[in-house]
């Protein structure tokens, strides 16, 4: 592992943070359902498409390595590189690694700057990291980078609507300048080059992420969930590809 750093380019998390990353409903209820909301992107379309086999997985903020065994149970990479810029996380998610006999290379940098040649990886793994980060476009300039021409960006992200409620912000610690809508995001991807289409889009409108009420009033029955166009959106999940051809930058 080489040596990781703390960088002005991400804010740090709460402590409460840092312990619901370790929670269980943070892996399953978070992760899990992300993980494999975003394989079956894949499948969506006519015709769908397919991750590639014997990947090198990249997990870009790998936090406290609780992703790492399902991303090896979905997706069965060849290599697995988990990328952290917080030194303490990184010792959690080797320990991680090790209980789960898992062999993940773990490096020492921020999003902004990966420590990765160009064109090296297959899939890219984003997963609540991105609303952390303050350089947002020169990180996902780094994704594209590193990633191999035909390659994967798996982008999964809450939105300024869900970060910007009192909740969310007297628990955890974001940089609110740079919080973004669904739409912003998918914006963004397009401006960096990246291809989708509406298949390989979701909005998970998950309980945990309407934090008003937690989603209580419809599991009582005392409300229906507002449908798709008419709420706003509190996460975005993408399945993004890097062309093939013209995929120099």
């Amino acid at each position: 592992m080489s040596s990781a750093y703390l960088s002005d380019s991400f804010v740090e998390e709460t402590r409460f943070g840092l312990w619901f990353l370790r929670s269980h409903t943070w892996q399953h209820h978070v992760l899990r359902v992300a993980i494999n909301d975003l394989r079956g992107l894949f499948d969506q379309g006519a015709p769908g498409i397919a991750p590639p086999a014997d990947a090198v997985l990249l997990d870009a903020g790998c936090g406290q390595g609780k992703s790492f065994r399902y991303l090896q149970q979905v997706f069965a990479p060849a290599r697995l590189l988990g990328v952290d810029a917080d030194p303490q996380s990184l010792s959690v998610s080797r320990d991680e690694a090790a209980r789960q006999g898992i062999n993940v290379e773990l490096i020492g940098s921020d999003c902004a700057h990966l420590q990765l040649p160009d064109a090296s990886v297959d899939l890219l793994f984003c997963h609540q990291t991105f609303h952390h980060l303050v350089e947002q476009e020169q990180a996902l300039a780094e994704f594209y980078r590193v990633l191999k021409p035909g390659g994967y960006l798996l982008f999964a992200e809450s939105t300024k609507a869900y970060i910007d409620t009192w909740v969310i912000r007297w628990l955890f610690r974001h940089p609110m300048q740079v919080q973004k809508s669904a739409g912003q995001y998918l914006d963004m991807l397009r401006g960096q080059g990246f291809e989708f289409d509406p298949h390989h889009v979701s909005y998970p409108y998950l309980w945990w992420s309407r934090s008003k009420d937690f989603g209580l009033l419809e599991r009582f029955g005392l409300r229906r969930p507002a449908p798709f166009g008419q709420r706003e959106e509190t996460l975005v999940n993408v399945v993004a590809r890097k062309p093939v051809q013209g995929s120099a930058g």
